[in-house]
């Protein structure tokens, strides 16, 4: 008899039943969540949270990209840099709140968003920064940014 089903075992981890096999799964926050840190030349270092259903092409496509590294640039408070991605909107937002990671498809950009300022245009966003969020204040143009997967 061929039959799949899934069933909780506890609110994160899932049990797979299939031909008589059972299997965990993964951990569905690990799948749909990628933690990032931020290498911020000379200030320090930050972290995120990429979110795959906030924009799925997106995340998957700058994640294979990982790492990355960029000059920053500066627009109101916000910090961006060039990574080697090109792709459109996609669920794009011309509003974001303080904290928001984005990608910028105008721009081909990376984006923190670390004050109360908007984008220029619509961003993809992608994840929230978790961690040291106020070292993005401290970043002048031209500072060298690396952003790599955490493990």
């Amino acid at each position: 008899m061929l039959f799949s089903t899934r069933l909780p075992v506890s609110k994160k981890c899932w049990m797979i039943f299939s031909r008589g096999c059972v299997k965990k799964l993964a951990d569905e926050e690990d799948i749909s969540r990628v933690k990032i840190r931020f290498l911020l030349e000379g200030v320090g270092e930050a972290e995120g949270e990429l979110v795959r259903f906030l924009a799925p092409r997106t995340v998957d496509t700058i994640v294979r990209k990982l790492p990355a590294e960029g000059r920053a640039a500066l627009w109101k408070e916000e910090v961006y840099f060039e990574i080697p991605v090109k792709i459109g909107e996609e669920k794009a937002k011309p509003t974001v709140e303080t904290g928001t990671i984005a990608f910028w498809p105008m721009g081909s950009a990376l984006c923190v968003f670390f004050g109360d300022s908007q984008p220029y245009s619509s961003v993809n966003v992608l994840g929230k920064i978790t961690k040291n969020l106020e070292l993005f204040r401290q970043v002048k143009s031209g500072l060298t940014i690396k952003v790599e997967q955490i493990s």
